[in-house]
């Protein structure tokens, strides 16, 4: 980088500095806990979930061109980790897995495979936002209310209500209630006041979790162990040294290993392209990230999450919207938030410790309504159905299925929509009068494929009666199907055995044993 760029580069930093700092105290807060709680998920270690986010803020952010995107481990591949672990036996094997997709993520970088990740419907990139926002808002109540997971919603088949306040009621923490409730109210009004809105509203949540988690020790509302961030305190460099864990090489030839590698890379890529493709939606600046840089970037960042004894990682959505909320404007924002995991880890883990999952909570709440905000769906609902329906469904599917299969559903029914969208615009039909007869022209469309058959066909024999000249005009058509073709010349020696004219203009046909084929088009 010559000087002059440089000093371009620094003096657009330093610019951006004020917005990307307070957006990687957010993204820190919103990071933690989730580190944590897909590596309890993964049945991996504590410590490598938040490695994991370490990476993706250090070494990732570093090299991608995504402005606002912040990868780290992925609640998408919570399943398949925690399955491949127990299938590998060990956790070391596992690594070289993780290492092995990073190498396979970097090739499909190289060869430019990133395109893919264009050619998802705009509908379904926003309904999967919105079902992670309403996937995130259901996560979450459990910890608002001091319930463990296996409380929420539990409910005994015979109880009815009265088993709802058996079994969730009773067991609410109201200690912690009232410190998510306290929180939402801040995070929702802290930025409307003048004059102290420059403090970061989730930080305040943070430190009012804290104070308000001490005030109630000792007390009826007080919080349990369980109810605040757990992760691992270390006294030396030894200590520390002691928490990685390396790949066993010794299984490169295991076929399980390379299967388990190649499935990783493939939905790791495939999640990170379809959050690139919707953190790219949500930049207010509209900018567009590389995303054959972007598979270049998580495929390094996994080989060094896997070297080291990290999760396998991709672009997440949580973290990414989190930072474009909290008013991040370049990858500082991402790189920083790395800075400040590695920071807690080794300096202030006991700090960690102090704060209220509860708070944490809120932040993921207010983060998920955002994604799911009401205003989204009839903003979808005024377009039409051919972009709600496919909008709801993949909604659905993804809070009751996957991120990956609820957007392949949510892919097929858009596909079902453009199919139809296509048979409906294979051709124009006009009815008019000329020299006193009644006269019918079909022009037909640049592309007429084989799905338009049945509507030319089923248009071409429900014309209205009189009619007297008919005329195709393919001049326009840079493709008819064969099937179409066969289609159009049977029609026409119906129509001329009823005494019809029929006239075919840039489509024209020839017989070659038997069959009907076309011949090279003539005409524009």
């Amino acid at each position: 980088m010559s000087g002059t760029r440089l000093s371009a580069f620094l003096k657009l930093s330093k610019r951006d500095l004020k917005y990307d700092f307070p957006a990687s105290i957010v993204v820190f807060l919103v990071a933690l806990p989730l580190c944590l709680g897909i590596a309890m998920a993964s049945g991996a270690p504590l410590f490598a979930g938040i490695l994991t986010g370490i990476i993706g803020g250090l070494v990732v952010a570093s090299m991608s061109k995504s402005p606002l995107s912040v990868s780290g481990p992925a609640a998408g591949l919570t399943v398949i980790v925690l399955g491949a672990i127990e299938q590998l036996g060990a956790y070391e094997t596992f690594l070289l897995a993780v290492v092995i997709a990073g190498v396979v993520q970097l090739i499909l970088g190289i060869i430019k495979a990133g395109m893919i990740g264009n050619y998802f419907p705009s509908a379904v990139i926003l309904g999967m936002l919105a079902a992670i926002g309403i996937t995130i808002i259901l996560k979450q109540i459990p910890l608002a209310f001091g319930l463990s997971e296996e409380h929420a919603f539990e409910l005994d088949a015979g109880g009815g209500i009265a088993a709802i306040q058996n079994t969730v009621l009773s067991s609410v923490n109201w200690g912690a209630t009232t410190i998510c409730l306290l929180s939402l109210a801040i995070l929702i009004y802290w930025p409307k006041i003048k004059g102290v809105n420059k403090v970061p509203a989730p930080l305040v949540v943070v430190l009012l979790g804290v104070g308000l988690a001490s005030v109630f020790q000792g007390s009826t509302v007080q919080l349990n162990a369980d109810h605040f961030v757990v992760i691992p305190v270390v006294s030396s460099f030894q200590e520390f040294t002691q928490l990685f864990i390396f790949p066993d090489f010794t299984q490169i030839l295991n076929k399980d290993v390379w299967i388990v590698a190649f499935t990783i890379a493939i939905i790791a890529s495939l999640e990170t392209l379809l959050s690139i493709e919707a953190i790219d939606k949500m930049d207010p600046f509209k900018r567009v990230t590389p995303t054959n840089r972007e598979l270049v970037a998580q495929g390094v960042g996994n080989m060094t999450s896997g070297f080291l004894g990290g999760l396998p990682l991709t672009s997440v959505i949580v973290r990414s919207s989190a930072n474009t909320q909290a008013g991040g404007r370049t990858r500082q924002s991402a790189m920083l938030h790395g800075i400040w995991l590695l920071v807690a880890l080794l300096a202030i883990p006991s700090l960690i410790n102090l704060i209220p999952l509860a708070c944490l909570a809120a932040i993921l709440l207010h983060t998920g309504y955002k994604l799911a905000n009401p205003s989204l769906f009839k903003k979808m609902l005024r377009k039409g159905l051919d972009q709600f329906i496919p909008f709801s469904a993949t909604i659905v599917a993804v809070v009751f299925t996957d991120l990956l299969m609820g957007v392949g559903i949510g892919i097929v029914v858009a596909l079902f929509y453009i199919i139809r969208a296509n048979m409906q615009n294979a051709f124009k039909m006009e009815i008019g009068e000329e020299n006193g007869e009644k006269k019918v022209t079909m022009t037909l469309a640049e592309e007429v494929s084989f799905l338009n058959k049945v509507p030319i066909q089923q248009k071409l024999y429900s014309l209205p009666k009189g009619v007297q000249t008919i005329r195709i005009d393919g001049r326009y058509s840079k493709f008819i199907d064969k099937d179409v073709i066969e289609v159009l010349k049977d029609f026409q020696t119906n129509a001329v055995s009823k005494g019809i004219d029929i006239e075919l203009e840039s489509v024209t046909y020839k017989k070659a044993n038997g069959t009907i084929t076309p011949e090279k088009k003539v005409g524009v």
